[in-house]
């Protein structure tokens, strides 16, 4: 009885959660970031404003609440690469993908749209995705043989998740990831020959 107890009530907190997560976003949308208050968040996913802060930190959370799916994804790229594939390569594809994964799909567009043109989830969005080193580190070294405080590893990891960022006002910004992974490759296979 315990366990389904616990069952259902992690559902029901797993199903608020997304509610908010959603009713944030439509709200966000529709009115911009800044013209939209936690009130009516909570209001909008029939929630108190204490409900709301239990799920998420802050206001800039709401729009990110798929973080542990980002680090995961990370992490596989690099440890789920193909045989013969490089780390820096295997990063490369994979920032290439989620940088311009949005293609025909509008609604991933206007997200996109929506933290680009606001600075309080840009800078967000730049502390989460940096926040995923230490675990991308630890894989690279895991795959490499290496100790989990490998320097190599850490400067990897640090730098391939920079290169989203050297995006951002770049004129071309595929060339950039490419450019910017030619030089970590080259570097890489310098320290780490196969």
């Amino acid at each position: 009885m315990t366990e389904t107890t616990m069952g259902r009530r992690e559902r029901k907190k797993a199903a608020t959660r997304q509610a908010l997560a959603d009713a944030a976003l439509k709200l966000f949308l529709e009115r911009g970031y800044e013209q939209v208050g936690v009130k009516d968040i909570a209001d909008a996913a029939d929630v108190s404003v204490t409900t709301l802060f239990k799920h998420f930190g802050s206001k800039e959370a709401l729009v990110f609440d798929q973080d542990a799916d980002k680090e995961a994804a990370l992490v596989a790229a690099v440890r789920d690469r193909p045989a013969g594939r490089s780390v820096p390569d295997a990063l490369r594809d994979h920032i290439l993908v989620s940088r311009f994964a949005y293609g025909a799909n509008p609604e991933l567009r206007r997200f996109l749209d929506l933290v680009e043109s606001t600075p309080a989830l840009r800078e967000y969005s730049d502390r989460m995705w940096i926040r995923h080193r230490d675990a991308l580190a630890h894989t690279i070294a895991a795959e490499i043989g290496a100790p989990a405080d490998d320097a190599s590893s850490a400067a990897l990891a640090f730098f391939a998740l920079q290169a989203r960022a050297l995006t951002r006002d770049h004129p071309d910004p595929r060339h950039m990831i490419n450019e910017t992974f030619d030089l970590l490759a080259a570097g890489w296979a310098a320290v780490h020959p196969e």
